[in-house]
Formats: structure tokens, C-alpha cells, sequence
């Protein structure tokens, strides 16, 4: 069975969080994503990976905790999502607590997509170094694991280090909310298997999907974890209906469409034409 989810910017002049995940849950949708970016420096000289000139979006957006526990709070059944966290700019023992509450209070609907991020003047403001953000990334995940899974947690590596400490809530999710590594490069797949729940690709991407499958199948196996526990979300998928059945004849267990950061008027009626196709997947 396939699950539909939507994604959005949640920025200062769209629809907001609470209407969004309303109207979602009342379509039926199983999930609302929504990214991060803390900020964007003014100097910024790293190229955006869409091309071309970088979307005021990615500096007008709402903190995605702080959205999405509005959006839990509105909601029943909906999961709640990153897409992505930028795992790296957050310290770990802060962002172990804000998920472990948001799982609480939200009843178990959180996933927890991560990436390492495409912006280094960004990241620098962080005080991240761009050539090590994926061994950060790394370390982060499993101190997140340790914290939620402990009730004395330590960790000690490279970029996170700390002595046993207390930290409640704990996640109604046994062991944590999925993690899913929202990444298309060669040691995506690996990392994957290594340190996440899942694999998250982006739908324009789609050309590379049965390879990276193929390739995530054969790592899972090599390190023997079972590749039915892993969890396949395509994120962007298109409106298309030809396109979103290769998605999910190729295996991918959930579809996740994007809406514009837009006023209400123009968002709603795509929402709707997005359930109607579900409808139609599903």
C-alpha cells in the first residue's frame, strides 16, 4: 500500500501551518513535510542545486518545529515530517528533546527527515565545516538514538561528545521516530543502511532510481540488515499519473507532492487536485 503525503514551505506569507495540515488530514493525506533553512547569508556564494536565482522561500520560513507542533496540535492522524532537517546546524541533545516532545504530544506522528545541506556559507554561520558536515551528520544521528533510547545517554566521537546525561521525554515511537536521509549522491546509499530508517530521494531524479535501488538492495544485504525494513519515500513527486505509478511500481512506499509557499486560494485547489490523483493510485 502506498501513503500520499504533501510538502510546502511553511514561510511568513503562505497558507499557514494549521490551515495546511487541516485541510491535508481532511483530504486523506497520511503526511505533511516541510523543510528547514535557519537563515541565508546575504554573501552567499554556494550555487543553489535548483539552478538559477535561489527562491525567497529558503529565507522566509517558519522554524519546522515550531510549525509542525501547530500542525499536531490541529491534527489527528496526519504524520508530521522534516523535509529536511538540516541536522547539521542543530545540536544534538537540543533536537533529541524538541523531536522526543513533538513525537509526544503529537501521539507518535513525527519522521524525521535529514540531509546534509547544499549551503556552506550557511552551514559556516553554524560554525560547520562544509568538507566534514556528513561525518557530523553521522555522529548526530546516533547520539539522537542514544538519547532517546537511555535513560543514561553518552556519546563520544569527533563532533559530538558528552558524559551520561538525563534527557525526557522519550519518543512514543519505540527507538525514535524513522529516520530518513533525504540524499541522491554515491554514499547515499550507504549511509542509509549504516545510520537511517529509509531513503528519500528527489522525484527529478527519478531517471537514477533503479539503479540506486538496486544498490541499496545489495548494501542492505552485504551488511545484513533486511531491505523490507527500509522505508522508500520519493519527495516532489509530479502531478503526473504515469510518472507517480513508476514510482510506486518501482517500490517507493510513499508519495509526497509539492505545494507552492503560497496563499490559501492557490494551494488548496492543487491540494485538491493532488488527492484526487491519490485517489487514483492508490
Amino acid at each position: 500500500m502506498t501513503d500520499f503525503g504533501v510538502c510546502m514551505f511553511p514561510t511568513d506569507y503562505a497558507i499557514q501551518p494549521v490551515p495546511l495540515a487541516k485541510a491535508a488530514e481532511e483530504r486523506g493525506f497520511e503526511s505533511l513535510f516541510f523543510p528547514e533553512h535557519t537563515h541565508i547569508p546575504v554573501s552567499r556564494r554556494t550555487p543553489w542545486p535548483g539552478g538559477g536565482p535561489l527562491p525567497k522561500e529558503y529565507w522566509h520560513t517558519h522554524d519546522p518545529f515550531v510549525a509542525l507542533g501547530a500542525a499536531a496540535a490541529a491534527t489527528q492522524r496526519l504524520k508530521l515530517g522534516t523535509g529536511i532537517c538540516l541536522i547539521v546546524e542543530r545540536d544534538p541533545i537540543v533536537l533529541a528533546k524538541e523531536v522526543a516532545s513533538l513525537d509526544l504530544i503529537s501521539n507518535g506522528r513525527v519522521i524525521l527527515g535529514i540531509g546534509g545541506g547544499w549551503n556552506a556559507e550557511e552551514m559556516g554561520h553554524h560554525g560547520v565545516a562544509f568538507a566534514t558536515r556528513w561525518k557530523a551528520v553521522r555522529e548526530k544521528v546516533l547520539a539522537l538514538r542514544e538519547i532517546w533510547t537511555h535513560d543514561e545517554a553518552e556519546f563520544h566521537g569527533e563532533f559530538v561528545n558528552f558524559d551520561k546525561l538525563w534527557s525526557w521525554p522519550k519518543p512514543v515511537q519505540a527507538g525514535g521516530p524513522p529516520i530518513l536521509l533525504g540524499a541522491e549522491s554515491k554514499w547515499a546509499y550507504e549511509r542509509v543502511v549504516d545510520y537511517c530508517d529509509g531513503w528519500m530521494p528527489i522525484a527529478f531524479r527519478h531517471a537514477e532510481f533503479p539503479e540506486g535501488l538496486r544498490r541499496l538492495r545489495e548494501l542492505a544485504a552485504r551488511k545484513g540488515r533486511p531491505f523490507d525494513s527500509l522505508n522508500l519515500t520519493v519527495f516532489g513527486a509530479g502531478s503526473k499519473e504515469d510518472d507517480a505509478r513508476r514510482m510506486i511500481d518501482l517500490g517507493f512506499h510513499r508519495l509526497v507532492f509539492s505545494l507552492p509557499p503560497e496563499p490559501a486560494e492557490k494551494v488548496l485547489p492543487l491540494l485538491d487536485r493532488y488527492a484526487e490523483l491519490a485517489r487514483k493510485l492508490a
